[in-house]
């Protein structure tokens, strides 16, 4: 088994949330939060901000980090298992460009409701849950 670890960001702008559509080879495709792979010498927070800005062209900052997600998946000869580790951001903007290279072909602000319908994986969608939580406890106490 291989253990690899991620971070990513769930990006607020005015209350609504970026999502990413990756769509690989009409095989991988659906409505994703921004993450990737953390690189050597990398802190968590760095990763996070960094693959939120290659992958939708973003400028965030971090206000608070949020919790993890595990889950497992199978590649030829092996099982990985994954840990994502999230971040509650705030972007500067509605810009966002999806990263081609990564075949992200969409990217977009979206309400809650409709963001968390989107999502593709259940455990993006409790992560967005409890993100989109604090972020509003946060304006709720002047915080933002």
């Amino acid at each position: 088994m291989i253990e690899a670890t991620s971070c990513g960001g769930v990006v607020i702008f005015r209350g609504k949330i970026l999502l990413l559509y990756k769509n690989y080879r009409n095989k991988y495709e659906g409505w994703v939060l921004p993450k990737g792979t953390v690189e050597e010498g990398e802190q968590f927070e760095e990763t996070a901000l960094r693959e939120v800005k290659e992958e939708t062209g973003a400028t965030a900052s971090i206000l608070k980090y949020v919790g993890h997600s595990e889950y497992t998946f199978s590649i030829p000869d092996d099982v990985v298992n994954k840990t994502v580790q999230w971040y509650l951001m705030k972007a500067d903007s509605y810009y966002s460009k999806p990263q081609r290279e990564e075949h992200f072909v969409d990217s977009g602000f979206y309400k809650y409701h409709e963001a968390y319908h989107l999502l593709k994986f259940s455990n993006e969608k409790q992560i967005l849950e409890k993100a989109y939580n604090e972020y509003l406890s946060l304006k709720k106490n002047n915080q933002l």
